[in-house]
């Protein structure tokens, strides 16, 4: 393909040259005029392990060179990707000038170019930017409609600084959010011969999946931060423990606590979290995020109250209140926590969960349930149908599979508020996610 890339930092040049080396030809675009002129010399305007050589080596092909005409740039190739950098202002919000006066350039060259062509946004810009800010700038100014004569597509990077030009070729995935289906094939395209998963999304979806990754490394190195200054306070090597903590492939370093849904709760987690962050408090540690994740669960069980209580109806049914679906443990059960808040502010309510209901009679928490919170026990029901039948507001409280359900149809008299994700779509009239 020929392909334009705009912005020769970081980012951009490394694209430019490992498309290069693919056999694409490049021309990158920048405001730089010293920046032009190390890249048509075969030199690298940054610094990054097997970048020079790569470079020298695509100039020389001829594959690669560097202009300051945008205008030039978009009339010569058929797509043209966006790497400008979104830098922070002052108070954290994000600075989009140079991306926005990126696209005015595209657009204005598009005007003037009767072929189709593939816009491609590679900056990492909040969600919602593209489509809402950079969008109607390029239709505005090349007068021109997307998915008609031009494309557009949302492709995050993930590259390291010193093993860039690895992680390109051997990514982990490869992200296209796109605005139609041709714009998403052309896109997918260009990575041809590259082995890793293609996933293509919305360009909302991929815009945020750059941030969730971001922020999630962000959250990763606090943590072991966090966890090595207590272990260090207690005399213990925290490098020791994180090495054997990231062992565990099943629970540690996996899938299985990623997934959006209600607070947290059960016997261990927010006893244990309680315990450490109160032995950290008592050394003098400073743990910022540790001391947050109560207060965070807390005000996810605020979030389901609001939710429910948005509708203004009083019948609510909640279907399961354990903590976990297939056991009867209530304690710190947050669906306890949420009952009680609804409870205690008028709401009628009526329970099913025949894992608790059987405990009630028989099972080793009846003493919890009738001595700790009574109140809750006498609002279980163990016809399923009846409280069905009761309610204004279903709320699927754990992911039982008898639950599902609930979801699987629709109640035009009803409304149902999903706390698990047994729903396959996001909020519509019908139903209601906690976040989705």
């Amino acid at each position: 393909m020929e392909i334009s890339i705009f912005g020769l930092g970081y980012v951009g040049t490394v694209c430019g040259a490992c498309l290069a080396k693919s056999g694409h030809r490049i021309v990158g675009v920048d405001v730089s005029d010293h920046k032009v002129e190390l890249i048509n010399s075969g030199r690298a305007p940054i610094v990054e392990a097997g970048l020079p050589e790569l470079i020298a080596e695509v100039v020389e092909a001829g594959r690669l060179s560097a202009s300051q005409d945008s205008m030039s740039a978009v009339l010569e190739t058929e797509v043209s990707i966006v790497c400008v950098g979104t830098p922070s202002r002052d108070d954290g919000s994000l600075d989009t000038r140079y991306l926005e006066q990126v696209c005015h350039e595209i657009g204005t060259a598009l005007k003037e170019k009767a072929d189709y062509h593939l816009v491609v946004i590679r900056s990492t810009i909040l969600p919602g930017a593209v489509m809402e800010v950079l969008l109607p700038i390029l239709e505005r100014e090349s007068g021109k409609k997307a998915g008609v004569d031009f494309g557009l597509a949302m492709n995050p990077e993930f590259l390291r600084e010193s093993t860039a030009i690895a992680d390109f070729y051997e990514p982990e995935m490869t992200v296209i959010g796109e605005f139609d289906k041709r714009s998403g094939d052309i896109l997918e395209n260009l990575y041809a011969g590259i082995e890793a998963p293609i996933v293509r999304q919305s360009i909302e979806v991929a815009e945020m999946i750059k941030y969730t990754c971001n922020v999630w490394h962000a959250t990763k190195v606090s943590f072991a931060n966090e966890i090595g200054s207590i272990a260090k306070a207690v005399g213990v090597d925290g490098r020791t423990v994180m090495k054997i903590v990231c062992e565990d492939k099943k629970l540690n370093i996996s899938s299985y606590y990623m997934r959006p849904g209600f607070a947290f709760g059960g016997s261990c987690l927010p006893k244990d979290v309680r315990a450490l962050t109160h032995l950290g408090r008592h050394l003098d540690v400073e743990m910022p995020l540790l001391d947050s994740l109560m207060e965070s669960n807390k005000s996810h069980i605020t979030k389901g109250y609001k939710l429910i209580s948005s509708f203004g109806k009083k019948k609510i049914g909640f279907f399961g209140i354990s903590f976990k679906a297939g056991t009867d443990d209530l304690r710190e059960s947050p669906l306890v926590d949420l009952v009680e808040k609804l409870y205690g502010k008028g709401y009628q309510i009526k329970i099913y969960d025949k894992n608790v209901d059987y405990a009630r009679l028989h099972g080793a928490n009846r003493d919890y349930i009738e001595y700790v919170i009574p109140h809750v026990s006498n609002l279980l029901n163990s016809d399923m149908s009846a409280v069905i039948d009761h309610a204004e507001i279903i709320v699927i409280g754990n992911p039982a599979e008898e639950f599902k359900t609930l979801v699987q149809q629709q109640y035009p008299d009803k409304i149902v508020v999903d706390l698990v994700g047994f729903m396959e779509g996001t909020t519509d009239a019908f139903q209601n996610g906690i976040c989705w």
